[in-house]
């Protein structure tokens, strides 16, 4: 474990202003600092840093804290990779206690993933630039595309031999472990025999970053015409590896999106290369998956405007106008560019000077309405049918902005180009948002469901308890009982596919159990509101962060006798049946056969579906039916709190499934 004396020289050196600015671009307000949000669609910044007080507010999100909660919400770190991270920043050498070797293997399993990823780059690009059969196919090939030494090297380009387990025996004979090459997908190995193969053979490599330089997978194109395989292969999904999160080349792009104020978006890694080639460095792909909204506020964190890149093919042409309206929904504003007929991004870049594709770039980039209109009109071909459909179209998109300004605007602007009245576009945008807003009641009302219980006798009432104080007791039992456990949690989140249709998407990450529960009250800033239970909750956080395992009979030597006895009220509990006092309120409880994860995440998950239930029912009871009063404010809020027990519903709704 790290030492006490290393983690309190990083908090007293590291900056949090400094820290979130390598991965949020702030501006100076007051005292204060602000930015959009990292965690969510921003409509506005609501991001705030205070130097000051050496702490962090996202009020989108409600996520909270300070640098080294920052670091493990934002990249996923546990503490002890947060604090390592911060201590390599600032130049602090890390002192570390002696843990045992099943401690030290839990806490490095990504960790071990990611060096065995970035042992994967250098082999690959050293591969390329040091053997013959590198040098012949996969330097050529980067040659060939006009790349020169220097762009090779910024991008650690590589090759991987045409052998079967070239690099998984060079990978085993430098002593990592085959769990952790095949956790990252570098090497298969089949069920029926335990074979290994290299899954990129024969593949030029393109190593995929994380906005901080963490190697996160791979891409890696094929050079023979072999029809059997894919063009391009990218690294499976993982535990650091989530194609719909990451944009190819964000990392080396971050610097100059945030201070040019603007990112080009191309489809693939050569469009990204051959532009930086070219001077031009604010550009990331999507690496030809449909857009998503995570991609979307990678780049929301460095600047408000996005210029999409195509190349005029019919479906680029289409995904271009999904990924509009979501860039616009983002709270963004959103260009369009497309190349001459028979060029890409790729190819206009290499035929072409700086001075040339930057003027190209300035004068054909189009607003996304008349980009728009000109593609759809098209379709349209004077079919007054197909005409009213574009409208709405049109004006869909246009329901996406949330800024009433530039909404007035393009209001303005859709009647001048579509030559119809603003009255009837601002009446399609009413009825657009109407519909919006009571289906997220409807969805609201159906996820209640899930919380119901039917009772057999309904005169009959239960006893009224404090439901705060059982949440929190609780979660004082599972971090006294359960803290120092590492479980994996998995969560459910709405993703976009390569058709453009929103899925359910599953992401699981390790963490100690007192790692999720103080995560869990960071982002919602909630303090417990039990004098004891927050005292005891303090202490023990402060004492998991300096030592492996909680020893209860030492800490309840050295606490009150109030505090103790509390401790050992909770820690002597008998098995009770509560349910009926919990379900009569809505509250979810965890059954004593479902696992940890489950016992911690369904705590969790009821505490804040209680308290965002109040607020939305505040809220509800501040609507007026006075005509003269505008309750849109109110409604909008609704709406959001709405959106967010839905996510929670949907978790707690699996878990009940299990009673």
């Amino acid at each position: 474990m790290i030492s006490k004396e290393t983690i309190e020289k990083v908090f007293d050196q590291a900056r949090v202003e400094e820290v979130i600015g390598d991965f949020v671009q702030l501006k100076r307000s007051g005292s204060n600092m602000k930015g959009l949000s990292p965690f969510v669609n921003e409509k506005s910044p609501s991001f705030m840093v205070s130097p000051v007080k050496q702490i962090w507010k996202d009020f989108s999100s409600g996520k909270g804290g300070n640098s080294v909660t920052f670091l493990m919400e934002h990249e996923h770190f546990t503490y002890p990779e947060a604090i390592k991270y911060l201590a390599n920043k600032y130049g602090i050498e890390v002192e570390e206690t002696i843990v045992t070797n099943e401690d030290l293997e839990q806490a490095n399993e990504k960790e071990s993933m990611y060096l065995v990823s970035e042992f994967a780059r250098d082999y690959f690009h050293k591969t390329m630039l040091n053997t013959d059969e590198g040098q012949a196919i996969g330097l050529s090939y980067f040659k060939e595309r006009g790349f020169t030494k220097d762009t090779i090297e910024k991008f650690q380009l590589g090759y991987s031999p045409d052998s079967w387990d070239a690099f998984t025996k060079e990978a085993l004979g430098k002593a990592y472990k085959l769990e952790y090459l095949e956790k990252t997908g570098l090497t298969i190995v089949k069920q029926e025999d335990g074979k290994t193969f290299d899954r990129f053979k024969g593949r030029v490599m393109f190593p995929i970053l994380s906005m901080s330089g963490r190697v996160l997978g791979f891409g890696g194109r094929i050079l023979t015409n072999d029809k059997k395989a894919a063009k391009y292969l990218n690294s499976p999904e993982s535990e650091i590896y989530h194609k719909s999160k990451v944009l190819y080349g964000i990392f080396q792009a971050k610097q100059a999106i945030a201070k040019l104020d603007n990112c080009y978006l191309v489809e693939g890694y050569t469009d990204v290369i051959q532009f930086n080639q070219s001077g031009i460095e604010n550009v990331v792909a999507s690496s030809g998956t449909a857009l998503t909204p995570d991609q979307i506020r990678l780049i929301n964190r460095l600047t408000n405007n996005i210029t999409v890149l195509f190349d005029g093919d019919a479906a680029g042409l289409r995904a271009s106008i999904r990924g509009i309206d979501l860039i616009l929904e983002a709270g963004m504003n959103v260009k369009v560019c497309s190349f001459p007929d028979g060029e890409d991004p790729d190819s206009f870049a290499k035929n072409n000077s700086y001075d040339v594709l930057k003027q190209y770039l300035d004068e054909n980039s189009k607003d996304f309405i008349q980009f728009k209109a000109d593609l759809l009109v098209k379709e349209a071909n004077n079919d007054p049918i197909k005409k009213a459909e574009l409208i709405r179209d049109m004006v869909n998109s246009i329901s996406k902005i949330s800024d009433y300004i530039k909404r007035e605007i393009y209001i303005k602007e859709c009647s001048r180009i579509m030559d119809i009245t603003e009255e009837v576009i601002r009446s399609t945008l009413a009825q657009i948002e109407k519909k919006d807003l009571s289906d997220a009641n409807k969805k609201f009302t159906e996820e209640k469901k899930v919380f119901e219980v039917h009772k057999n006798n309904e005169n009959l009432q239960p006893a009224k308890i404090d439901i705060l104080y059982e949440l929190e007791q609780k979660i004082i039992e599972l971090l006294l009982i359960n803290g120092s456990e590492t479980e994996d949690f998995t969560e459910t989140f709405l993703a976009e596919d390569e058709a453009g249709n929103l899925v359910e998407v599953k992401e699981t990450n390790a963490y100690k159990v007192y790692e999720k529960i103080y995560l869990a009250l960071q982002e919602d800033e909630i303090e417990l509101s039990n004098p004891i239970f927050k005292t005891i909750y303090t202490d023990i956080i402060n004492y998991y962060n300096q030592n492996i395992e909680f020893e209860i009979d030492k800490y309840i030597s050295q606490t009150s006798p109030e505090i103790a006895n509390k401790i050992t009220s909770i820690l002597m509990l008998e098995e009770r049946d509560t349910l009926h006092k919990w379900e009569s309120r809505k509250i979810v409880v965890e059954k004593k056969n479902i696992n940890l994860a489950q016992n911690v995440t369904e705590t969790i998950l009821s505490y804040r579906w209680y308290l965002l239930n109040k607020v939305i029912e505040e809220n509800k009871n501040n609507i007026t039916a006075d005509v003269t009063v505008d309750n849109t404010e109110i409604l909008t809020t609704i709406k959001d709190y709405l959106s967010l027990t839905t996510v929670i519903a949907k978790n707690l709704g699996r878990v009940m499934a299990r009673f």
